[in-house]
């Protein structure tokens, strides 16, 4: 068994616990997966994974045993209070993984017909934003796009939320001007939610390649990146719920286009928006 590293003040423990921070992720282009389902999950996706930490005084999980044999990564038994040094929560699991971070190949974002990718204005909440990675894969989207303003996608409570999904499923941070204006130039059809649009995404064909912007929790899309939007769709609610959380809202349209894109012999009633509106009040 390697010779575990017991103590706080450990260099490699003091480079580590430096991943709790952005600065100190951006810094060294690396981030934490904690707990066994993310090691196992960034493991298993061909992540590069620098060293798998493991509490020396518990045995290995069965299900870390199983992909320690193939993998090349360093596994390192450390103490109980290496594993808290390192957590950003109150109660650890008992095993984390250090990780470099991805570089996705942007030319995929031109390459995949008909795309269907999200771009995030201002997403401040790291839950909301792991919440729409995870639904973004699930929905079969091609990407997720952060823009200015948007949670850090290896936060840690980006990484627990996104449950494995930010390890697929290709993730850029950038300039949304930028990438609007680079989409709509190639015949991309860029649309919004708001909730006063003359349409609703039950109307809209996302069969067609389509980017869609969501944005803050509380102001919404920016005014702007929204100058660079085609079109505003709507989410109608029949009940007296006037919006819906952002990872919400985004899961909804995600699905619908699956739906439509994946299931098109699934058929769903469509209502005039104008009359549920009405009938709201």
């Amino acid at each position: 068994m390697d010779r575990a590293i017991t103590s706080v003040q450990n260099p490699r423990v003091r480079q580590w616990a430096g991943l709790l921070s952005k600065k100190g992720r951006d810094e060294a282009g690396k981030f934490i997966a904690e707990g066994i389902h993310l090691v196992k999950e960034a493991l298993k996706a061909g992540m590069d994974v620098e060293c798998v930490a493991y509490d020396c005084d518990r045995p290995l999980p069965d299900e870390l045993a199983e992909v320690r044999a193939n993998s090349a990564c360093e596994w390192i038994p450390v103490s109980e209070s290496v594993i808290a040094k390192c957590s950003s929560t109150q109660t650890p699991q008992h095993v984390f993984a250090v990780v470099n971070k991805r570089r996705c190949d942007e030319s995929l974002l031109w390459r995949t017909e008909p795309p269907l990718v999200v771009l995030l204005d201002g997403v401040q909440d790291p839950g909301n934003v792991g919440t729409i990675i995870r639904s973004s894969e699930a929905s079969g989207a091609t990407a997720v796009i952060l823009g200015r303003g948007t949670a850090d996608p290896y936060n840690p409570k980006t990484v627990r939320a996104a449950m494995g999904s930010l390890f697929r499923i290709p993730i850029f941070e950038g300039d949304l001007l930028w990438y609007l204006t680079e989409a709509r130039s190639r015949g991309i059809h860029v649309v919004s939610t708001a909730m006063n649009a003359e349409r609703h995404c039950f109307e809209y064909d996302w069969t067609k390649a389509t980017w869609f912007v969501v944005g803050n929790e509380g102001a919404g899309v920016s005014e702007e990146v929204s100058g660079g939007v085609d079109e505003r769709i709507s989410i109608p609610m029949l009940g007296q719920t006037e919006s819906l959380n952002v990872a919400m809202a985004t899961t909804v349209l995600l699905f619908e286009a699956m739906r439509q894109r994946t299931f098109p012999q699934i058929k769903i009633p469509v209502h005039d928006p104008k009359k549920l509106s009405r009938d709201k009040n």
